[in-house]
Parts: structure tokens; sequence; C-alpha cells
């Protein structure tokens, strides 16, 4: 038996590599792929080779990138985190045959997996299984941002999801995935209102069929439009809280002037190119402004002994027993067979095809 493995050999270079299957030892488990979802922010850094994991050393003892070998180099063997299998082979009594679980191997056809080495989070019987590519991590990493969120008002004392948001003025910047989970995160625990900001016509129309209000920031200015409509007291107007999700630096300013005074903004991006036109002198520093980034590699200090990444995982569970069909509908653009992975992995990082969420099938 041999397993496809999406391989990225060099920048634009992208492979399907066979490997022997490797059977399960004594404690581990084999799955068969289902689904592999395709996050196009950080699997294309690697094909355009703008990951910053590619060309310097990140010494994680001191959580700094320093010169020297790269961490990550050609070829980038495991590229993926959004995998969807059935177990089909178990010499643990830890995990059965036949269960379907979502787990972060890669883009892959098979894996042999250590359920105590790797998470492996079994799906319910009442879920659509391929949007179980969101369980493991995508959707943690949208619940983690609100978990932020929460943290800025209570610290250590966060006893729900919604903490942070129930009851106060939402901004998303971004309509990518990220953003369009975040936002129905946000809703689903009691945000008052929530408005998604993107210049993309299309991403706009997708947020809309999720439910979700729009602005264009090209339009007339949305951070006019909604201080106009956002007021709390006196030179005291703006979102309470403003999820930022798209790494580019005029979506962190944009994020900056849509805030009240003393507001957060809550960072779920990844700034390959840096962001050099924040101009922190302005509302930044104007109006005592807050950013706190979410990244999903920790959650808030002090929160891990109650919100670790098994709780996450409930909680984008419950977003997708609510909300599956509309985001089956329109949040996932594309299902792709397995063996199309290296065209359309160059294809998206050359900008020759746009899609919003691909899912590889296998």
């Amino acid at each position: 038996m041999r397993d496809k493995v999406v391989v990225v050999t060099g920048p634009g270079r992208v492979e399907l590599v066979e490997q022997d299957a490797a059977p399960p030892r004594p404690g581990t488990f084999r799955v068969e792929t289902l689904f592999s979802g395709v996050s196009a922010g950080t699997e294309l850094s690697y094909v355009k080779g703008t990951n910053p994991y590619l060309n310097v050393t990140w010494n994680a003892d001191l959580g700094l990138f320093q010169p020297g070998a790269a961490s990550t180099p050609y070829p980038v063997t495991r590229l993926g985190y959004m995998q969807v299998g059935r177990v089909v082979q178990s010499a643990t009594p830890a995990v059965a045959v036949g269960t379907v679980g979502a787990m972060t191997y890669g883009h892959r056809t098979g894996w042999r997996a250590d359920p105590v080495a790797e998470r492996f989070v079994a799906l319910p019987d009442d879920l659509d299984p391929l949007l179980g590519v969101y369980v493991a991590h995508m959707g943690p990493i949208c619940a983690n941002g609100l978990l932020h969120a929460a943290a800025d008002l209570h610290g250590v004392d966060v006893r729900g999801l919604g903490d942070g948001v129930r009851g106060r003025r939402v901004a998303v910047v971004g309509a990518g995935v990220v953003a369009l989970l975040t936002a129905l995160f946000a809703r689903r625990n009691g945000a008052a209102s929530v408005v998604v900001l993107d210049p993309t016509p299309h991403r706009r129309h997708v947020a809309e069929s999720l439910g979700l209000e729009t602005l264009d920031p090209d339009a007339d200015d949305p951070a006019v439009v909604l201080k106009t409509r956002w007021a709390h007291t006196a030179g005291d107007r703006g979102a309470d809280v403003v999820f930022q999700c798209r790494g580019q630096a005029w979506a962190l300013q944009l994020a900056l002037r849509l805030l009240r005074p003393q507001g957060t903004v809550v960072d779920l991006a990844f700034y390959q190119g840096g962001a050099d036109a924040v101009r922190l002198g302005e509302e930044f520093h104007h109006n005592g402004l807050t950013l706190r980034c979410a990244q999903i590699g920790r959650v808030p200090r002090g929160l891990a002994p109650t919100w670790d990444r098994e709780r996450l995982s409930a909680e984008t569970v419950d977003l997708l027993r609510a909300y599956g069909d509309v985001i089956r509908k329109h949040l996932v653009s594309a299902v792709v067979p397995f063996d199309e992975a290296p065209t359309l992995l160059t294809d998206l990082a050359d900008g020759r095809r746009q899609e919003l969420q691909v899912v590889l099938s296998a």
C-alpha cells in the first residue's frame, strides 16, 4: 500500500510523492484521508517562498528569528493542518476502527497516528465530515481570537467564549475563512453588532450569504460610518473590539481607526511582508489603543488549564452544528480531487485561481 503526499520542493514547485504506507504498531492507529482543507495563507507562503521559516532560524527558547539555517528548508513534506480521516486499522483501545476524526497531519492520503503524541478529535455523527476540516485547528484559531477578547476584559476569569463580545459592537477586518468563522463565532456568542469589512465584492457577498453585515473599505470611510453609528458617550465612538484577520498593513491600519478610545484589536493575521504602512503615531497613540496577537500556539496567559485545544475544538463543533449548512454552501468554494493538489496550489499561489476555501477530496 502506498500513500500520496503533497511536497513543496521549492518556490512554485509542488509535487505528489508516493511513500510506503506505515502499518500501525502497538499503541497507534492508521487513518485514510477523506478530506484535507487548504489554508491559503500559511500553505501558500511555502509555495511562494515567503514564509520566514524557509530563510532563517526560529530559536524557540528565545522566541526569536535569527540568521542561520532555515528552520523548515525545502522540501516541505508536511503541508496543511485541516485533515479528516477514517480509522482503518487500530492497535490501541483508545481509537476504534471506523471512527471519523479531525487531525493535523498534512496533505496526504493516509497516516499512522499516535494518540498520545497527536490530537484526534472524533467527529459527531450529525456533522458533515467535510466540515470536520475546521475542527482540529482552523476553528480553534478563530475561537482563540474570541478568547483573547474575553481575557482583555476579564483576565483569567473567562467563563465562556462570548465574554469578550456579548452585547458589544464588533468589527472584523477581512473576509477570508478565518475572518468569516470569527465573525460567526462573535454572532453566535451574543455580539450586539458584527460588521465585516473587505474590499473584495465576492468575499463580501459570501459574508452576506452567511447572514453578516458588510462594508466596503474602499467606499465611504468605514471608520466614519461605524463611529457615527456606534456611539458610547461624548467623544467615545467606534467598535468595542476589532478582529483583524487580513495580513496586510492597510488592514491593521483600518482596524485601529475603527476602534473606540482604549479599545482593542485582536490580531489573527500573518504579515508575511511585515506591516510598514501601519501609522502608530496616529489613532494608535492618540486613542490609547491595544493590539493583541491571538496566535494559536498559545491561549491568553493563565487560561491554558481551562481553555485547552480540546475545548476550542468543542466550541468549533458547536459553531458548525449551528451554521454548518450555510458554511458548506457559501464558504467552501471548491472540492478538488487529491491528485490535482499540485496544480491547485501553484495556481492559487500565482493568482491564476481564486478560491475562498478549497477542500481536497481523497
